[in-house]
């Protein structure tokens, strides 16, 4: 059986912002829980990373008291949020060595909120294993429409990561980074960088 390996999310660091929010018209559904992604959609997300060697293993519940450490996020009014329900997967590559996760929380009902966590040993390589998995996240959980759209301007995803990735490297210190695409598809996108334990976590979190 695969060994479940589970990445905290980082809280509480100091955040740089290099993106514009794009507004897009929202509407509001009955349910926040009963629209857009599915906890079921990481069959999906499995599916379409096996292609690329990528393995996930099967959905695993967190109920104890470290749910908030790997289903957490910040509302608009940038307020910590914690949510009743939560799944992680992790993500191994051909060799079986831990990538990181993904992580799904809401309430049983449905999720509100998508994250994966990746580590990389610094942060040129296995740039193209992070962005297939973010790019296949978003194109599952959000839409498949970022070359239609472009939100902020970027031609793909690949695009907007590599433009976080240069403006952290050109940064002059090692707090984290943070870009947020704000009403792609009525959701809300953050990508974070961080150098942790001599190791590069790569976030992306997405938000009904």
């Amino acid at each position: 059986m695969t060994k479940l390996i589970l990445i905290p999310i980082l809280l509480g660091l100091a955040i740089v912002s290099i993106l514009v929010l794009i507004p897009e018209n929202t509407s509001q559904s009955e349910s926040i829980y009963e629209t857009g992604f599915t906890f079921y959609d990481v069959e999906k997300i499995k599916s379409a990373l096996s292609t690329q060697n990528i393995f996930m293993s099967s959905p695993t519940a967190i109920t104890d008291h470290t749910i908030g450490q790997y289903c957490t996020y910040f509302d608009d009014n940038s307020i910590q949020r914690t949510v009743k329900y939560c799944t992680t997967t992790a993500i191994l590559n051909s060799e079986g060595q831990p990538l990181g996760n993904i992580n799904m929380g809401g309430t049983t009902n449905g999720p509100v909120m998508a994250l994966a966590l990746l580590d990389t040993p610094d942060i040129f390589t296995s740039e193209n294993g992070v962005s297939f998995v973010f790019e296949t996240m978003i194109e599952i959980l959000v839409c498949d429409c970022w070359e239609q759209k472009q939100p902020g301007g970027f031609e793909s995803v690949g695009a907007w990561i590599n433009a976080a990735k240069m403006k952290y490297v050109q940064s002059s210190n090692t707090a984290p980074l943070k870009s947020k695409i704000s009403g792609l598809n009525d959701m809300n996108l953050i990508l974070e960088i961080t150098l942790k334990d001599g190791s590069y976590l790569w976030t992306l979190i997405i938000l009904k």
